[in-house]
């Protein structure tokens, strides 16, 4: 089964310094049928202007990830880190028994990013941090590993038994995933458009799949995809 999420359904929030997509429940926007899916809990979709951005703030027990899509984003937080995070590189933020953390877009152009949490399988862990690059060419037509509960493949490690891919697709490539039982998936497109199972995704839109032992992603335009498996 495969359950379609239109970018333009999604909840919305304009506080003219951030213009943000919620494609789950989050902050004041509210849809009990969309409260996230197994254990990816927050999609958000942000638009941050130029040297805007989430001053000191806190976290507990969530397992973060910030995919730049463009422009880049300083972070700094309680844990000593102080980054920059710029299109393909993925960073992890562990916030376990708690964190404080900044962030803030580029001082000269606007940053376009997905956030994302992920509901963690242990509490009270120790706070921890990664930030890895991903070059475009280990990304380009293939599925490529960017975070896992053991980081493989060089992945960043997460709290979960979660494997994140992500892939940089030609008009015309057409990858395949295969599910082992009982696993799920959740599929993002970043960029262009893509068919899942010859269904029309299209830039934003997410999609929920469950009982599909394989899926089938075949880009109608060159595109980016984020592809979650999940138990």
């Amino acid at each position: 089964m495969i359950s379609i999420r239109k970018a333009s359904e999604r909840g919305h929030a304009n506080y003219g310094w951030l213009d943000t997509h919620y494609t789950f429940s989050f902050n004041n926007y509210h849809d009990p049928n969309f409260m996230g899916f197994r254990s990816l809990r927050v999609i958000n979709e942000d638009f941050i202007e130029p040297a805007k951005g989430f001053p000191t703030h806190g976290h507990n027990d969530m397992e973060i990830i910030t995919y730049v899509i463009s422009g880049d984003l300083s972070h700094k937080d309680s844990m000593g880190n102080g980054t920059t995070i710029r299109p393909h590189e993925v960073q992890r933020m562990s916030a376990g028994t708690g964190v404080l953390h900044s962030e803030y877009s580029s001082p000269t152009d606007k940053t376009h990013l997905l956030q994302i949490w992920i509901e963690p399988e242990k509490k009270g862990v120790l706070p921890s941090y990664e930030q890895i690059l991903f070059p475009p060419s280990e990304k380009k037509d293939r599925l490529k590993l960017v975070a896992s509960r053991n980081g493989t493949e060089g992945s960043v490690s997460i709290n979960q038994d979660v494997k994140l891919f992500a892939s940089i697709l030609d008009k015309g490539s057409t990858l395949e995933h295969h599910f082992e039982s009982d696993r799920h998936g959740w599929i993002q497109v970043v960029k262009g458009s893509v068919g899942l199972n010859g269904i029309q995704l299209d830039v934003s839109d997410g999609a929920a799949v469950s009982d599909e032992p394989v899926i089938k992603i075949h880009a109608t335009e060159d595109a980016e995809i984020l592809l979650f498996d999940l138990n």
